[in-house]
């Protein structure tokens, strides 16, 4: 395994992308710059893990969600074609179209061909390629799912995401749930908010046929926002349900968003469960 010393030294060593990205920790001192440095490597190196079991004849497609300024997808593009011999393609999407005219920019003054960027949300974006890989660092609040949804509606087979603030679900528990006791407290409902968050996104993609993990990305004194989802595709044609995901949606009554970008069809409308073709 390619460890993170190994992708740290490799996006050094790249000083034209990171003075275009704003992220030469060698040149600067901005303790900014040098958190989202170390949060890139961070995510790059689980990159790179999932990577290690593709086979190498075959061309990789990555989507980039909420990809603000792309420092991920690009140190992505630098890194990963410097240590393998194959073919990647890389897609982003946000809503900010100043944003993504900037990726345009710094795409080609590089001479990255094998990146699209796109204006617009996460769910309603159309990749012409299959995507193999969904990842996204720090996208806000309910674009994370966004993420999650797309990544399980483009069949992607490893979704990777680091979720940033966690707004949604902080004002439905402050009453009428089974924690109720612990919530009444400002911080400890913050605290819990984020716990619960995350809990239901991952047993939302584990109904959804995910093998999933969650890992530390980064030591939390480096961002305390260091909370990566691992999310690996099922093989084989299964039935999934969503029974652990409605019970503890139900329980805390939080409504969660994930399942608003499904119809009824597709995962039920009360504990039901659904078949999926995975590849």
């Amino acid at each position: 395994m390619i460890k993170r010393e190994k992708v740290a030294e490799l996006l050094k060593s790249s000083g034209d992308l990171l003075q275009l990205l704003s992220m030469d920790i060698e040149q600067s001192r901005d303790d900014r710059e040098v958190k989202k440095f170390n949060e890139v490597i961070g995510f790059v190196e689980q990159v790179v893990e999932v990577i290690e079991g593709y086979p190498r004849d075959r061309e990789i497609v990555i989507l980039d969600c909420s990809c603000g300024k792309s420092y991920l997808s690009f140190a992505l593009n630098n890194i990963l074609s410097r240590l393998y011999p194959m073919q990647f393609f890389f897609y982003g999407v946000d809503t900010n179209k100043a944003l993504i005219e900037k990726c345009n920019q710094i795409r080609d003054r590089l001479g990255y061909s094998n990146m699209r960027f796109m204006d617009g949300r996460i769910i309603e974006a159309q990749p012409e390629k299959p995507i193999d890989i969904v990842v996204a660092l720090h996208a806000c609040d309910v674009a994370t799912d966004e993420t999650i949804a797309k990544g399980i509606k483009l069949g992607a087979k490893y979704i990777l995401a680091v979720p940033c603030c966690e707004n949604q679900v902080r004002g439905r528990i402050k009453r009428g749930h089974p924690l109720v006791d612990i919530t009444d407290f400002g911080l400890l409902r913050y605290r819990f908010a984020d716990i619960l968050t995350e809990a239901l996104r991952s047993q939302f993609l584990t109904g959804a046929g995910y093998v999933v993990k969650l890992i530390e990305m980064v030591p939390q004194k480096v961002s305390p926002k260091n909370l990566m989802i691992i999310a690996r595709r099922k093989k084989g044609k299964k039935k999934y349900n969503m029974e652990r995901y409605y019970k503890m949606d139900k329980a805390f009554n939080t409504k969660f968003v994930l399942k608003s970008y499904f119809s009824e069809q597709e995962f039920g409308s009360e504990v039901g469960d659904y078949s999926v073709n995975c590849l």
